[in-house]
């Protein structure tokens, strides 16, 4: 099914046959895994696909990794990718990445954005055609970002809702990264979670085997509640670095839910303070 989420592999076949859709590969890769999302661009992509870089077009004026861009840097990084306001984009990677480069389209006011519904796995697994190389230099638009929405929460509001009950904080992280038992996965972050937090790890909105399609919303809004989530109360979404966490959100926005929002710094900044509680199991 196609709706103003996703889009079917079939569907986006089609769309490369016809034009106007610009298709981005947003493979990304945590430092620990020492693989690089242009390597495997290289070695494999959408027909035509271009490389969204999310370390490029994030904040450059951040230590932490993967931080919102101010409007104008977005704006630069995607007009430099051919990409104007008016531009059909569709969105894929190999796991986890899609979801938060469609909220960050979708916070500087870009609408025409949906995910390839089961990703690179999906394209591969169903024979669809398979592009090599670094592909064609794309010929710079302008862009202008929209000012951002408030759909972003900072530690202060964090922590307020973990005192108060105001919010659910919910970490997407795996069940290991949220006790301890791994490692962060990032050099000097130790492990463990906000006192209080609700686990509800990104993997479970996402079938791991078969199509890896998302699951739909009856499937996603059960999930919430049997992690003890209620997707109509406010909900702020963290992980590692504010990008499985969009995977927690995409799915609200298909529910119909807008009482949300995404701790961008995630455990990154509230794992190196401090003055911050944390605890692990």
């Amino acid at each position: 099914m196609n709706d103003t989420f996703l889009i079917e592999p079939e569907a986006l076949q089609s769309r490369l046959r016809s034009g106007g859709t610009v298709v981005i590969d947003c493979g990304w890769y945590a430092p620990e895994t020492k693989r690089s999302g242009r390597d495997e661009f290289a070695k494999g992509h959408v027909p035509g696909a271009r490389f969204f870089d999310l370390d490029a077009a994030s904040d450059p004026g951040s230590t932490l990794p993967n931080m919102l861009p101010p409007a104008d840097h977005f704006a630069r990084y995607v007009g430099g990718l051919g990409i104007g306001n008016d531009t059909s984009v569709v969105v894929y990677d190999a796991t986890y990445v899609s979801a938060r480069v469609w909220w960050m389209f979708r916070r500087f006011g870009h609408r025409d954005v949906r995910i390839l519904d089961g990703g690179w796995r999906r394209w591969t697994a169903e024979g669809r055609p398979v592009e090599t190389g670094a592909g064609a230099a794309p010929v710079a638009v302008p862009y202008v970002a929209a000012a951002p929405d408030v759909q972003v929460a900072d530690w202060r509001a964090v922590l307020a809702a973990l005192r108060t009950g105001a919010a659910q904080v919910v970490d997407a992280r795996t069940r290991e990264r949220f006790t301890g038992e791994l490692p962060s996965g990032y050099p000097g972050l130790p492990s463990g979670h906000m006192p209080g937090a609700i686990n509800l790890p990104w993997n479970r909105m996402i079938r791991q085997s078969g199509d890896f399609a998302f699951e739909d919303p009856t499937a996603a809004a059960r999930i919430f509640r049997e992690a003890g989530v209620d997707p109509e109360r406010p909900i702020i979404c963290t992980c590692g670095s504010g990008v499985t966490a969009a995977v927690l959100a995409f799915q609200l926005t298909r529910l119909g839910c807008t009482d949300w929002s995404i701790y961008d710094a995630s455990w990154n900044e509230w794992g190196r303070r401090p003055d911050l509680p944390r605890e692990s199991l």
